[in-house]
């Protein structure tokens, strides 16, 4: 029996109960406040609040679980090996299919190593990616618990275990959501400019968020109309845009023109969930309206444009803004009846999904499971 998987369920579990006492201020009030000041309680402290001291000390011990778990893992994922490869080609200034900001600070840590020493590399991502993620979950989130419930099981975190560059831009993204929602547009674009010099396809969210942000209107919803509509038309067309700055992709194995039932399903659910107490928790509230378009933008690529190769990454830009949105609609449920009902249910359709996820997690094309940590090897 292989008992590693008891890190992944140990670390859920861990994490989950720091987040419990973590006790931030609403993030998302029209957008203009931010969680990132820590701000609770009249108790003070050297010139800060107890509360303010305790998060401090709550979220870094989030952070240092995470990244730990990260950082210390060796033949993790399917493309681990792949990634070591690149890293010996890019030591030899031989081509590789990555980004240029990823190559050099490849080739600049590898100036401060020995040769092929590959496992200061990962950390060096790993350290990068847990702090956007878990910095985004502190400025943005309604309730931080069961924000970083839903990273965990959602299989969000335990995935940036497998795909390095991806993961690290889709947090980068995720943390800078907070500068659409008080509109620093340049602030914005600046940091999505800096992610794309590690994987470009985060450029997208830039006119994907700007959407999501605006205040619909019903022509926008003929637009999106007209959207779907041209997906399923001029497949071909798209195609090719996209084949211009992925030509790899073209006839891969990642080229199947099938998409996730499961990922349509999660997706579905939640706007259910939105329409249902739309009025009472979207309707004047910026933050959580943003993440309902996002939502509904991921549902309309999921399920009308399966051409695409890899479409869930796409959509994984527009639906992690559901561990914002699930507690942001929770949370301000009038009745304490239906509130309590949502929440379980909520917390049993991850468990559930998460069951799943690490039952998959054995599979040879994702191979996050068996865990291995090189200091015990």
């Amino acid at each position: 029996m292989d008992y590693s998987i008891f890190v992944y369920l140990i670390l859920t579990m861990l994490v989950a109960a720091l987040g419990w006492f973590v006790n931030l201020p609403a993030a998302r009030i029209n957008g203009t406040n931010s969680n990132s000041d820590f701000l609770k309680s009249d108790q003070k402290i050297t010139g800060i609040t107890r509360q303010q001291m305790l998060n401090r000390i709550l979220i870094l011990a989030i952070f240092m679980l995470l990244f730990a778990v990260s950082a210390c893992r060796i033949a993790v994922g399917n493309d681990y090996w792949v990634y070591r490869s690149d890293f010996l080609l890019i030591e030899q200034n031989r081509h590789v299919s990555f980004e240029f900001g990823f190559v050099w600070v490849v080739r600049f840590l590898q100036s401060m190593l020995n040769h092929d020493q590959y496992l200061p590399i990962f950390a060096v991502f790993s350290f990068f990616t847990v702090l956007f993620f878990v910095r985004g979950m502190a400025d943005l989130s309604e309730q931080f618990c069961f924000t970083v419930f839903l990273l965990m099981t959602g299989g969000y975190y335990f995935s940036s275990l497998n795909s390095v560059r991806y993961y690290l831009v889709l947090a980068i993204a995720m943390y800078s959501i907070k500068y659409v929602l008080r509109s620093e547009w340049t602030k914005f674009v600046l940091w999505i400019l800096a992610a794309a010099a590690f994987h470009k396809s985060v450029l997208v969210v830039i006119p994907l968020y700007f959407l999501a942000s605006r205040e619909w209107k019903k022509w926008h919803i003929l637009f999106l109309a007209a959207g779907c509509a041209s997906l399923l038309l001029f497949q071909d067309f798209y195609r090719s845009i996209i084949f211009h700055f992925y030509p790899f992709y073209e006839g891969s194995m990642f080229d199947t023109g099938e998409t996730s039932l499961t990922n349509i399903a999660k997706c579905a659910a939640v706007l259910f969930l939105s329409l249902l107490y739309y009025k009472k928790t979207i309707k004047g509230d910026k933050g959580n309206q943003f993440y309902f378009y996002c939502n509904l933008g991921a549902l309309a690529l999921y399920v009308f444009a399966s051409f695409i190769p890899e479409i869930s990454r796409i959509g994984y830009y527009l639906n992690i803004t559901n561990i914002f949105l699930i507690p942001g609609i929770i949370v301000k449920i009038p009745k304490k009846r239906q509130k309590i009902l949502w929440t379980v249910l909520v917390v049993l359709a991850y468990l559930a999904y998460f069951a799943l996820f690490l039952r998959s997690a054995y599979s040879t094309d994702i191979r996050l499971l068996p865990y291995r940590n090189w200091i015990f090897q």
